[in-house]
């Protein structure tokens, strides 16, 4: 069976609104903001990056339009989380994963990434992902 390298592993942190984050990871921290996505006059999506660390943080909002069984968590309970995992071949991770089942079918994402995402045991999201292909 083919299996494909791990590159990277990112969390993906779903919060209420995310500017009240921002303050601790680049203020205190020294993050850079190295992607920003508006959900119309709030920030929907970030992610912060400093010496090879990354932390993707997304408004439960956008979460509820983009992966809507990662935004299935209540109020009070502990935040819905995800894993973004960047990897060198995205068809051997799909066959790795054989018989389980996709939160939502394979697709190509406007920021240029190949996905597969699924659910672990532990009912956690899982994203998968490579950079697609440029068209030819």
């Amino acid at each position: 069976m083919a299996r494909s390298e791990m590159r990277k592993l990112s969390p993906l942190l779903t919060v209420e609104a995310i500017e009240p984050c921002l303050s601790f990871w680049v203020d205190r921290l020294g993050f850079a903001k190295v992607v920003e996505v508006p959900d119309g006059s709030a920030l929907g999506f970030v992610i912060l990056a400093k010496d090879g660390v990354e932390i993707m943080y997304q408004s439960r909002a956008s979460v509820a339009k983009d992966i809507p069984p990662m935004a299935s968590g209540t109020a009070g309970a502990m935040p819905a989380m995800g894993l973004f995992i960047e990897v060198a071949d995205i068809d051997a991770v799909e066959q790795s994963l054989d018989g389980v089942a996709h939160v939502i079918p394979r697709r190509k994402t406007f920021y240029g990434m190949d996905e597969v995402v699924v659910r672990d045991p532990g009912g956690y999201v899982v994203v998968f992902a490579q950079p697609a292909a440029a068209p030819a």
